[in-house]
């Protein structure tokens, strides 16, 4: 995702209060972005991740297309399956 104040803020609260609450907000937020873009029930998000603010999901080549080409998304990388 691209830069986020409200993030940063977050993400300098090294307690673990802070910890909980940066997740839930970036979990609210992933949740919004893909409910914004994507059709309901057309994608499974695995999980968000505080460390990178970004998430993982499942998503077709053409949602892939969509979500590179929203201003709020950085980059989009395809998993790499480990044999």
């Amino acid at each position: 995702m691209n830069s986020d104040p409200v993030y940063e803020r977050l993400r300098a609260d090294r307690s673990k209060e802070g910890s909980a609450t940066l997740d839930a907000y970036l979990s609210h937020k992933h949740d919004k972005l893909l409910s914004k873009l994507l059709q309901p029930d057309s994608y499974q998000k695995r999980s968000s991740l505080a460390i990178v603010d970004g998430f993982a999901v499942e998503i077709t080549e053409d949602q892939a297309s969509v979500l590179r080409s929203a201003k709020e998304v950085r980059v989009v990388e395809k998993n790499q399956e480990l044999a």
